[in-house]
């Protein structure tokens, strides 16, 4: 259930300014989309095709831009925001504040019963291990961690606090820091793909490194981050990673990346800071992304990208020549389609 909180509170968290500051006293208790919005509800306006919707909406409050507030009906309070979806984003966290990360399966404090700690783990005060979770030898678990039911923490492993481990994951041969979110099915820690390859069979590489996740990093559900082969993978500050994401040994990101859906990347890539790949964009082996760059979902980037760079195709080439190349290419075929008839 959400937490009803007032305008004036939610202009003092996000910085929004009320168009009518008689406004300030009004209580919101709900959220919602412009068009479906509930009475006593708060939505957002951030995109222009949206606009139509404001004839029809039913919420008491909305957060918009200075260019759309002028567009709001009477009767509904204008919250102004140069972001309003981010303004719109800590409004949600003022209202549900358990959302903000995963909760525990069962519901326990403490060491449950049905958990495994090894004797020598090192857990400080504060921190929930629950049924069924494992805590190998020498782990080492900051306060405030959370290890949800299944999930397993290897030797050595070290955690940082206010660290939460989501149910099934496998956290090993890694270095976790704190305000860290792993959801469901996350595996760290296990072996690069690492073969001297010959006649005669393939001989496995050693994979001695380990896996370094900075603070404040989010992985979605059944992504995968190989241990490095001879140095650490390492996942940077802030950097959010989405479902079922793919990296390989010895990766290095910058803080701040973002990785949608099924992005894959291989082995001693490189990403700078505050770089965005879009779902099911790859990049090969070795190649260096520069800080800033955005890559186009689908895309394969098979060459160093600079900075500030948005490229996209396959392979990957600044998305102004892939965007002509496709143009040419449509325009082609539909003059080869004429001329057949």
């Amino acid at each position: 259930m959400p937490t009803p909180v007032s305008l004036e509170k939610i202009c003092e968290t996000t910085g929004c300014k009320l168009a009518n500051p008689d406004d300030a006293t009004k209580t919101i208790t709900a959220i919602g989309p412009i068009e479906s919005a509930p009475v006593n509800s708060l939505c957002f306006l951030d995109n222009a095709k949206y606009v139509k919707e404001l004839e029809n909406t039913k919420a008491d409050a909305i957060i918009v831009s200075k260019k759309y507030a002028d567009r709001v009906p009477e009767g509904i309070a204008v919250l102004v925001s140069p972001l309003p979806y981010r303004a719109f984003a800590q409004a949600l966290g003022m209202m549900f504040p358990d959302a903000m990360r995963p909760l525990g399966i069962t519901g326990e404090k403490g060491i449950s019963k049905g958990a495994f700690v090894h004797p020598e783990a090192m857990l400080e005060d504060d921190v929930t291990v629950e049924f069924g979770a494992v805590i190998g030898a020498g782990a080492a678990i900051g306060s405030g961690s959370l290890i949800c039911s299944n999930a397993v923490v290897g030797p050595g492993v070290q955690i940082g606090r206010n660290t939460t481990i989501c149910c099934g994951a496998t956290v090993i041969c890694s270095l976790i820091g704190n305000n860290v979110i792993l959801h469901p099915g996350v595996r760290l820690g296990q072996d690069g793909f690492g073969f001297s390859m010959g006649l005669g069979g393939h001989l496995k590489v050693p994979q001695v490194g380990r896996v370094v996740i900075q603070d404040n990093v989010e992985i979605g559900a059944n992504t995968t981050i190989d241990r490095g082969a001879n140095r650490d993978t390492i996942i940077g500050e802030g950097t959010k990673i989405d479902n079922q994401v793919v990296i390989g040994h010895n990766v290095v990101t910058g803080c701040h990346c973002v990785m949608v859906g099924q992005v894959g990347l291989a082995g001693s890539a490189t990403l700078g800071n505050y770089v965005v790949l879009g779902a099911r964009a790859g990049v090969i082996g070795h190649m260096k992304v520069g800080d800033g760059a955005q890559i186009a979902g689908n895309s394969t980037v098979a060459d160093n990208v600079p900075a500030g760079a948005i490229w996209g195709g396959v392979p990957a080439r600044p998305i102004k020549h892939w965007l002509k190349e496709l143009a040419a290419a449509r325009a082609g075929a539909r003059k080869m389609v004429k001329g057949k008839k």
